[in-house]
């Protein structure tokens, strides 16, 4: 009898489960809640993004997510990071959402996808493709037709790789979310009802749904009478549902985003939230039998120069780490938050949850010196020459640096940028004058000899993600550049994307403290490490050829994580762009992060 019962409860573990073994399911919304094959089904679920974790450890990182008692993943889709020059598609590497998909059902986790194309998600321009504003008069989040056809286009491309993966079709992909939170932009509902057709035509055959905040304003604008209505909130839970509960009293109660964390802005401390509020609101909304996704269950890193910024009394980009103060941190590792989530679903669910994977190595690299490299001039792409300085749009150019100069002089006074996006370093004659920011100093008091050349070097910090600022967020020098009252004109710019460091021609010695560095350091074992840059002023860092993100000396932020998927044992080689002079060029690799507190 026991051996009948044991065989009969291990197949109703296969059918339920999302492997690619299986006969197809169905995923519905029933009465106030959802029903997979018919059954009851709270979800359960964590965001975590691929393209903010090296492909190596998805897994890793899903065991986890089975480990603290989650039975879904849930994941935005990043359009420039698939389509990053027009009608050119990448689905490879990090980039292979399939793949990151499929994982997730081996492992027997449902997936919840976000395809946007708008997402947000402290993201570089809210995850669209920055060549979208070459044309000043395409308008991104609107049935503007020359809008519409990119994003109808890339749709469809999109389709083609997970339409094999929806729950129809025997996939783990349960729900899809029809744009994102757009009851915080506007109230188009032609614009919503175009943004769910476009998703079924591109064949995500599943239950669509829309997520917003819980205010009657941004749910009367965000949400479609027929599709379920989620809401996102980091509190309150209780009051959060009253709202939702007016507005629609019937239907499926989920938390699409519960905030149970919080992003960093460069200049600000870490942030952190609290462990105990959070859980209590865990507990009553898993009681209530209402479904939630943790928003973020890994945050991981904004890779490259992909971390976005955000408008909020004055331009504010968001630093390299997403570590979001989530159950596991920006490395990876369970943090309180997991702990007290972990014990708080198994107590719900009752039963023992699976056993955390064993812990990745982590390792400490001795300092080691970086030499100049190459100077900025080396770097450039392109060049051209106009009136007014030309934006990084204009140039073909999505991310990086971009380089204004001019001959001008003498004069002695007060030094204007107009329109600056993002930060500036200024020189005369090679030698730094000062600092400039979009929000912030946005004017220098110089002193120029005659037949100065006046540089101004532009850092693209990242386009603005959320809010009304973001269809027109073009990079460069906007406006004008100034002497006193005289505009001046005329002016040479050059690009330096920075996309590869091939693009480097090391012709000869380096003049400028503003600069690439080139350092080595050889290991015997890899492991997970982070960078400490603190001695360092504002850059970039490659390691063996890869982009792993910006630094800047105001914080909080003090080292980069450096995973040991991107080390190989021997000799490894380290880049630094970095645009402020200084006398020490060390770099060590430590255990654990560096804040400013610290």
């Amino acid at each position: 009898m026991s051996i009948r019962f044991c065989l009969s409860a291990f197949a109703f573990l296969l059918m339920t489960m999302p492997n690619a073994n299986t006969a197809k399911h169905t995923f519905v919304v029933k009465d106030d809640g959802f029903a997979l094959d018919g059954k009851p089904f709270q979800i359960i679920s964590g965001e975590m993004h691929y393209p903010r974790i090296p492909k190596e450890y998805w897994r890793d990182r899903m065991l986890k997510a089975k480990a603290m008692g989650l039975n879904t993943i849930c994941t935005y889709v990043f359009w420039n990071v698939h389509e990053p020059k027009p009608g050119k598609f990448r689905f490879s590497d990090n980039a292979d959402l399939a793949e990151f998909v499929r994982t997730a059902q081996k492992e027997g986790l449902w997936v919840i996808v976000r395809p946007g194309p708008f997402v947000c998600s402290e993201w570089e321009f809210g995850g669209y493709p920055a060549w979208l504003l070459k044309d000043p008069n395409l308008v991104v989040r609107s049935l503007d037709p020359k809008f519409t056809r990119y994003v109808e286009r890339y749709m469809a491309r999109l389709g083609k790789e997970l339409k094999p993966l929806m729950i129809s079709q025997g996939g783990p992909i349960i729900m899809a979310q029809v744009e994102n939170e757009y009851g915080s932009y506007g109230h188009d509902h032609a614009y919503m009802a175009w943004s769910e057709k476009i998703l079924i035509d591109s064949g995500f055959d599943c239950q669509l749904y829309t997520s917003d905040g819980a205010s009657d304003a941004m749910l009367s604008g965000g949400t479609l009478p027929h599709l379920p209505a989620t809401i996102n909130f980091g509190g309150d839970a209780e009051g959060q549902f009253a709202n939702l509960a007016k507005f629609r009293p019937n239907g499926p109660r989920m938390n699409a985003e519960f905030w149970c964390g919080w992003f960093d802005h460069w200049g600000s401390e870490h942030s952190t939230t609290s462990v105990e509020a959070h859980t209590k609101d865990l507990k009553w909304m898993l009681g209530k039998g209402y479904s939630v996704n943790f928003y973020m269950f890994h945050g991981g890193t904004n890779p490259g120069f992909m971390a976005g910024a955000n408008w909020d009394g004055g331009y504010k980009p968001d630093t390299t780490n997403y570590d979001y103060d989530a159950p596991l941190n920006e490395a990876g590792e369970p943090t309180a938050k997991f702990e007290s989530f972990r014990s708080a679903i198994a107590a719900h669910l009752g039963k023992k949850l699976p056993e955390l994977p064993k812990p990745l190595p982590r390792i400490a690299i001795p300092a080691f010196e970086l030499k100049p490299y190459a100077d900025l001039e080396q770097a450039i792409v392109r060049k051209a020459k106009s009136e007014k300085p030309k934006s990084m749009e204009e140039m073909d150019q999505a991310f990086g640096y971009i380089l204004y100069r001019k001959t001008v002089g003498p004069f002695e006074g007060e030094l204007k940028i107009e329109g600056l996006c993002d930060y500036a370093l200024v020189l005369a004659n090679g030698k730094p004058l000062g600092e400039l920011l979009r929000s912030g100093q946005t004017k220098l008091n110089v002193s120029l000899g005659e037949d100065t050349k006046l540089e101004i070097l532009v850092h693209n910090l990242g386009r603005i993600n959320f809010g009304h600022k973001l269809p027109a967020e073009r990079k460069g020098i906007l406006g004008g550049v100034f002497l006193g009252d005289v505009e001046l004109l005329g002016w040479e710019t050059s690009s330096i994307p920075c996309d590869s460091l091939k693009q480097i021609k090391h012709t000869g010695p380096v003049q400028s403290s503003c600069a690439f560095y080139r350092g080595a350091f050889d290991l015997k074992q890899t492991g997970d490490t982070y960078l400490d840059m603190s001695k360092w002023g504002i850059g970039a860092v490659w390691v063996n050829g890869r982009n792993i993100g910006r630094y800047w000396r105001i914080g909080a932020q003090q080292s980069l994580f450096l995973p040991a998927t991107w080390l190989k044992k021997g000799k490894n080689e380290i880049v630094v762009l970095d645009l402020l002079g200084g006398t020490e060029r060390m770099i060590e690799g430590v255990l654990d992060p560096v804040w400013s507190k610290d």
